[in-house]
């Protein structure tokens, strides 16, 4: 054996012998190497029961509204704004005090109609509705009060052909002493802007999301209470030529998990719907419902889900050519998909 083959040999047996000696002794090398998701906290280090929680919230993201340049709006409660994301998918601020925006949409004039709340900060909250005009930037207030008492939460919002507009009202935070109302309902503001409480308790819990299909005909609203035993379905009502409504109609029930958020309808009728969560949310909702956007038919048959990997989905709308690209708020992102149907909108119509 000549040096050099010798000093390689030499050089083999000690890097087998260091990798020998790593795979025994360095911890995570070995045979034994525990699995990672049982591995439980550091003992000693912290304390047995402790458990994360959340400590603050700095986005919370809802209400996406495409309009007809190509830029999505959407809405921060937890940062008190309105985003606009463009086509080119930068972001920039629409408004910096959204009064606690939620809901948004646009209507057949392009001018953008949006929820103020009263989630995430309710001395912010404005607890209205207002209409933007998106050449000027005059801001216009619909309603504030219903009969003298200023309104709950307004949440979600839609527009028909006929030019009424559809909001819910519901109250989700832990506050309820700011509570003028008795009910957490759904209104109708008329093109004389007229308002009308048409749909509350008992009939519904909780309102949530609301959309109304092209020929104005069936209102759906999802009923989304979080109490143990609350409601967790979406509702039909069929709209009269006067805007009143009947013959409430059962469409899906998401049974004990986290019910339905934020609803758009397909050109097909069908119904696209942001559902569920990771895990529990406090004793009233399990985790039965893995998040989500629920697509369902009219008549309630379940024809699949998008899986979004986030634990709170809120809200959805259709954008992009042909309204086939789906764009989906869910906590502190924004994901999209594309689609083989055009989702329907009032605004901007289908070229």
């Amino acid at each position: 054996m000549t040096q050099l083959e010798t000093s390689a040999t030499l050089a083999t047996v000690a890097v087998l012998s260091v990798a020998l000696w790593l795979g025994m002794s360095a911890p995570g090398l070995g045979q034994g190497k525990p699995k990672l998701g049982d591995v439980g906290l550091p003992m000693g280090l912290v304390p047995s029961d402790a458990q994360v929680s959340v400590a603050a919230s700095v986005c919370f993201l809802e209400g996406p509204a495409f309009d007809g340049e190509g830029n999505l709006f959407f809405s921060d409660i937890a940062g008190n704004r309105i985003l606009k994301m463009d086509p080119q998918g930068r972001i920039s601020v629409f408004r910096e005090d959204s009064g606690r925006t939620n809901g948004n949409t646009f209507d057949a004039q392009g001018r953008l109609l949006s929820c103020e709340g009263a989630e995430f900060g309710s001395a912010q909250g404005r607890r209205r509705v207002v209409r933007t005009d998106l050449k000027t930037g005059q801001v216009e207030v619909l309603t504030e009060r219903y009969e003298g008492k200023r309104y709950n939460s307004p949440n979600d919002i839609c527009v028909d052909i006929h030019g009424r507009i559809w909001f819910t009202d519901p109250y989700y935070g832990p506050d309820r002493h700011i509570l003028e109302m008795e009910y957490e309902a759904v209104y109708r503001i008329d093109p004389n802007g007229k308002v009308t409480r048409v749909l509350t308790q008992p009939a519904i819990q909780r309102p949530n999301g609301i959309a109304i299909t092209p020929d104005a005909k069936t209102l759906y609203v999802v009923d989304s209470h979080p109490q143990p035993g609350g409601n967790r379905k979406i509702w039909a009502f069929q709209v009269e030529a006067d805007g009143s409504l009947r013959g409430q109609r059962l469409v899906y029930d998401f049974g004990r998990g986290r019910g339905g958020d934020g609803l758009r309808l397909d050109m097909q009728g069908n119904l696209w719907v942001c559902a569920g969560v990771l895990r529990p949310r406090g004793p009233g909702e399990t985790d039965e419902v893995p998040p989500g956007v629920y697509v369902i038919s009219p008549h309630g048959q379940l024809l699949g889900r998008i899986p979004i990997p986030e634990d709170l989905i809120t809200n959805l709308a259709f954008g992009g050519p042909e309204r086939k690209t789906l764009y989906v708020t869910a906590g502190k992102s924004i994901y999209r998909i594309p689609v083989n149907i055009s989702g329907y909108a009032l605004y901007p119509p289908l070229k």
